[in-house]
């Protein structure tokens, strides 16, 4: 999945900063309105009172953040609207951990003001991660990948346009190999993780080191797990395959 953006980000959290700010409003609009009978029933302080309300607000936009994420596929409301979502680096779905993690550290990356610490960490980092993805080990992806709006179709399209134009793109070269599942179960999320770092940045390697690199990853992995690179396939495709089908296979699992 490609990586969100700036401005999608920017635009999920606006949604989200709308709908949580609406919510706190009513929540201070009724706290003011039981205020009176919680202070008359309880004897409660109006230094305590505050606090409480401070420690709810606290609670609250930390609750929103972590609990959507969780456990609504890694989107927040606003997220849902902007197309993107959080996952872990190894590519599976982001839990509770994670979430909470790096929502506790966006408070870190919304100072001195208006995210500045976060948008500079995202500007600075090669897989565009906010201090807060950094510590979680999590990346914002586009929730569809670019093929599919590749493929979609367009209202302004004319009627001479499936003469001229596939109706669909051809599948990658990995898309086409098949590995033996019970030997992908023998890698580990940590040769995942090792094969997507090496997939990130390979277009930024020399060519020589690069096809050395990829040698050195694909055996350790035929050491490990008994894969063998099928005839007429590159290293290169061999690798992506793996760590497709991989992936793949831990979501089922």
């Amino acid at each position: 999945m490609p990586l969100a953006g700036l401005g999608s980000r920017f635009l999920a959290l606006l949604v989200d900063s709308l709908l949580w700010t609406a919510a706190i409003l009513l929540l201070v609009v009724l706290f003011i309105f039981l205020m009176p009978a919680i202070r008359s029933f309880n004897m409660l302080s109006a230094q305590w009172a505050f606090a409480i309300l401070i420690f709810v607000l606290f609670l609250f936009n930390w609750g929103y953040f972590t609990l959507f994420e969780a456990f609504w596929n890694g989107q927040t409301p606003g997220k849902k609207v902007a197309h993107i979502r959080v996952i872990q680096r190894s590519g599976r779905s982001i839990g509770l951990f994670e979430s909470m993690a790096r929502n506790f550290i966006r408070y870190i990356d919304s100072l001195p003001t208006l995210y500045l610490t976060g948008v500079l960490s995202i500007l600075l980092t090669r897989q565009q991660q906010r201090l807060g993805d950094l510590a979680a080990g999590t990346l914002v992806v586009r929730d569809e990948p670019v093929e599919s709006a590749l493929r979609s179709g367009s209202s302004s399209r004319t009627f001479t346009a499936s003469s001229v134009a596939p109706q669909s793109l051809p599948p990658e070269p990995h898309m086409l190999v098949t590995l033996p599942a019970t030997a992908l179960a023998k890698l580990t999320p940590g040769d995942l993780e090792i094969l997507e770092n090496f997939l990130a940045r390979r277009l930024d390697m020399p060519l020589e080191p690069r096809a050395a690199l990829a040698a050195r990853i694909a055996a350790a992995l035929q050491s490990k797990s008994g894969l063998e690179i099928p005839p007429g396939v590159s290293t290169e495709t061999f690798l992506e395959a793996v760590a497709h089908q991989f992936r793949d296979l831990a979501r089922l699992g």
